[in-house]
């Protein structure tokens, strides 16, 4: 897959970085050699599903746990090393992070204090981000009685007070309305363009799509890194919708057949993502289900679905050599 072929980012503009970051809870390797750089005024995005990785890897570049192997640096430093960096990094958890019988602008106030901001400073950032984020209304209503999407807002607003410097959101827009998600995406878009460096992890394909750069990982691993675009005009596996047929037959077959890496709704059709040397011999069997093939153009789904399919093929691979040479060493 391809790997991230950006002009290199220069050592001064570089504010985030991994370097084969490795962290383990129990038998669990939660983050196997993980690396990545992200610059000034760059949106990155950290992509995979449940389970791979990307909480803890935000964790561990907010300074909230040590890692196993490697390094992590914000701003030159390690996190957990120096914790006066988090006056520099503006956080926001996954889960509930606000104080749900305060208020709105209690909320605000709160981390205002926080962060020793004087009165000044906090009546206009405030104004300024309630304005932003549409809270303006609201300021009297308690965390707790928000909105899905409201309460995400307020949480950012909360991460921003203080003006940082990086800025690390762990799935901000997961359970959020469509309205609300595109909303954040435009705020996080002025922010990069006013400098930040930007952190976001995100199990949506098409959010990742929406940021500069991305890291892909899957079971702890970094399966693809670079410029969504780039990554999805050289993905070398070709794409089909299957047209025709019933659609239970065809998920049965499909899930049966080697070769097919993927297989997903679109719309009343099916969407799949093969290997080569299987197009002719899956056209042919989808025929028998009266159902015919029709290429189109690859997405970001595709791209991270091709991705994870293969590094789970190499992982199961690699235990099977290990296997064969342990029954190779028995006595």
């Amino acid at each position: 897959m391809t790997q991230d072929r950006q002009p290199p980012i220069s050592p001064s503009d570089v504010v985030i970085e991994a370097r084969d970051v490795s962290r383990d809870f129990g038998n669990t390797h939660a983050l196997a050699n993980v690396s990545l750089r992200v610059g000034r005024g760059e949106l990155f995005g950290l992509v995979g599903p449940d389970g791979a990785g990307k909480t803890t890897l935000i964790r561990a570049l907010a300074g909230l746990i040590g890692v196993n192997g490697g390094r992590v640096l914000v701003l030159g430093k390690d996190p957990l090393k120096n914790p006066a960096l988090r006056d520099a990094m503006g956080v926001m958890p996954q889960h509930y992070s606000l104080y749900g019988d305060l208020s709105v602008g209690e909320n605000l106030r709160f981390f205002a204090r926080l962060y020793c901001l004087s009165r000044k400073q906090y009546e206009q950032r405030s104004e300024r981000l309630l304005a932003l984020t549409r809270l303006t209304p609201f300021t009297d209503r308690r965390a707790d009685a928000l909105s899905g999407g409201m309460y995400k807002k307020l949480a950012l607003a909360c991460a921003l007070l203080h003006e940082p410097t990086v800025l690390l959101l762990d799935e901000p827009t997961n359970g959020v309305d469509p309205v609300s998600r595109r909303e954040l995406w435009q705020l996080l878009h002025e922010f990069v363009g006013g400098g930040m460096a930007v952190l976001i992890s995100t199990a949506y394909m098409d959010e990742a799509a929406r940021c500069h750069r991305v890291c892909l990982l899957h079971a702890g691993k970094v399966v693809a890194s670079g410029v969504p675009a780039l990554l999805v005009r050289e993905l070398d596996k070709p794409v089909f919708e299957v047209l025709g047929g019933e659609r239970e037959a065809l998920h049965r077959l499909l899930a049966a057949t080697s070769g097919v890496i993927a297989a997903s709704p679109a719309g009343e059709r099916l969407r799949i993502v093969l290997e080569r040397d299987v197009v002719s011999r899956v056209t042919q069997e989808v025929e028998h289900l009266g159902a015919r093939l029709s290429p189109v153009a690859a997405d970001f789904e595709d791209v991270f679905l091709a991705s994870s399919y293969t590094a789970m093929r190499e992982a199961t691979a690699r235990r099977g050599t290990e296997s064969a040479s342990e029954v190779g060493r028995a006595p």
